[in-house]
Formats: C-alpha cells, structure tokens, sequence
C-alpha cells in the first residue's frame, strides 16, 4: 500500500528550476520523525539530498545546499524540494522518505534511518 507519493518531477533545461512534492496518507508526515529526499541516477548510489526533522530544523547535501530547498507547509501535510539551477547531472529518480518509528538512528544522509518511500518521480535536466 502506497503511504508517499512525490510529484512535479518533468523535463527541464540546464538552469531551469522544479519543484517536487511529496503527499502521505493519513497524517503520516505531520508525525513523522523526520522527512528526507534522495536520488537516485542511472547506474548510481542512492543519495540524500536534504532533510527536515520534526523540529523544524533542516540540512542539506553540502554540494547541494545552494540550489536545493526542503519544506514543509504549514499544516504539515507536503514536503516540497526546491531544486534551481538543474545541471544535466542532477538527472536522476527522486525520492521522498519518511522516518516514522523509532529505531535505530544511522544519521543523515544514511537511507537505512528511513522507514518509509514513495515511488520516485523523474527528474531530467538536457543540455
């Protein structure tokens, strides 16, 4: 059973910007522990691009930080990821992911500390 589901991904140029949105039932996201996108590109590691604990507080992929954007709205009901100035690599699957137990922490940006996915929605960035 689905429990996240992201949107927005599309084609786009280099430079162009998206944003993504991560939707889950019920209120899973508003009492999630902590929420997280990652990546994934052909033939590539999973990756974790930003994350948004249940404080409030975010962090990011240090290479990714100055075009990347996580957030909440205000009723906790969406996770968005901004992503401006795409580059041809940032091509790639994109994920959102939820922490909603607790268990064992194995720290950002480590896929295992989420229990939790959606589908993925592609992201393709041409030159």
């Amino acid at each position: 059973q689905v429990q996240l589901v992201e949107s927005g991904g599309g084609s786009v140029q280099t430079g162009g910007s998206l944003r993504l949105s991560c939707t889950g039932t019920g209120d899973l996201i508003r009492n999630a522990h902590d929420m997280a996108w990652f990546r994934q590109g052909p033939g590539k590691e999973r990756e974790g691009l930003a994350a948004i604990g249940s404080d409030g507080i975010s962090r990011y992929a240090d290479s990714l930080r100055d075009r990347f954007t996580i957030s909440l709205d205000d009723a906790k009901t969406t996770l968005y990821l901004q992503m401006n100035r795409l580059k041809p690599e940032d091509t790639a699957m994109y994920y959102c992911a939820a922490r909603t137990s607790i268990g064992r922490w194995f720290g950002w940006p480590s896929r295992e500390s989420y229990d939790t996915w959606g589908q993925g929605t592609q992201v393709a960035v041409s030159s």
